[in-house]
């Protein structure tokens, strides 16, 4: 394990992507209350993006133990273009089908990420991802048992899935954007780079879908980069504005 000490810029940038990401997400997820195909799933996607929002608020308090504003004041009052989201989680819903293989896609790559985070030598991160991890398994399980059974459902729904599939799986590389960070991050020992992170992904999702009868479109799949680097998706400004909406309205009003 390395002895060196990540940059605190280094870790503040990590743990704005991991909250970033779980936020926006959660909001896109929560976007389903109400609407899901079942009512089942109308619950599960609302009380998934429940636990991502709380997930982004462990995450941004850490990084407000390093110097970064207080959790609400950093979620909700920065510029668009200073979120580190990539553009996969800002993507509008879409409908069920590419919504499930987002959740199934961001899950796996969610959960590698958080293994990975537990043999952290950032021993804040690595006890927050121990706990996040158990909590996790059961959005992944759900992610996994949904895509399986309707791609082994109706022609339809498995043709749905595939053009969903088709349709994300390149955005979802956008996950692993490296940052000007990401060797000082491994080389301290605070994560593996992203290019390993992606290379276990691709090797699980890929398994898994090819072995319930999905193309995966990995030959041609460009990703979609640059939410990482302050160069938002064209969703992203309408997300925050909706997302931020009450607390623009007074930023200093106590609740």
């Amino acid at each position: 394990m390395s002895t060196q000490t990540a940059p605190a810029d280094a870790l503040l940038d990590l743990l704005t992507r991991l909250a970033d990401d779980d936020l926006l997400l959660g909001h896109r997820n929560s976007e389903w209350t109400g609407m899901g195909p079942l009512l089942e799933e109308d619950i599960a996607f609302a009380s998934m993006a429940q636990d991502q929002i709380g997930h982004a608020l462990a995450f941004y308090e850490l990084a407000h133990a390093l110097g970064a504003p207080a959790p609400d004041d950093y979620a909700f009052l920065r510029e668009p273009n200073a979120y580190k989201a990539c553009h996969f989680v800002v993507a509008p819903i879409g409908d069920y089908a590419f919504s499930l293989v987002r959740h199934y896609l961001y899950d796996t790559a969610k959960a590698l990420r958080l293994q990975a985070l537990t043999r952290s030598t950032y021993a804040p991160l690595a006890e927050l991802a121990q706990k996040l991890a158990r909590e996790h398994k059961y959005h992944q399980l759900h992610g996994r048992t949904w895509v399986q059974q309707l791609a082994q459902g109706s022609d339809e729904s498995r043709l749905r899935l595939q053009s969903a599939l088709s349709e994300a799986y390149p955005m979802a590389l956008g996950l692993f954007e490296p940052t000007p960070f990401t060797e000082a991050l491994a080389q301290a020992g605070v994560q593996p780079t992203e290019r390993s992170l992606e290379t276990q992904w691709r090797t699980e999702t890929e398994s898994f879908l090819s072995g319930i009868g999905l193309s995966v479109p990995t030959a041609d799949a460009t990703p979609y980069l640059g939410g990482r680097r302050g160069y938002p998706s064209e969703y992203l400004l309408p997300l925050v504005l909706e997302m931020t909406e009450v607390i623009r309205q007074d930023p200093q009003a106590v609740w």
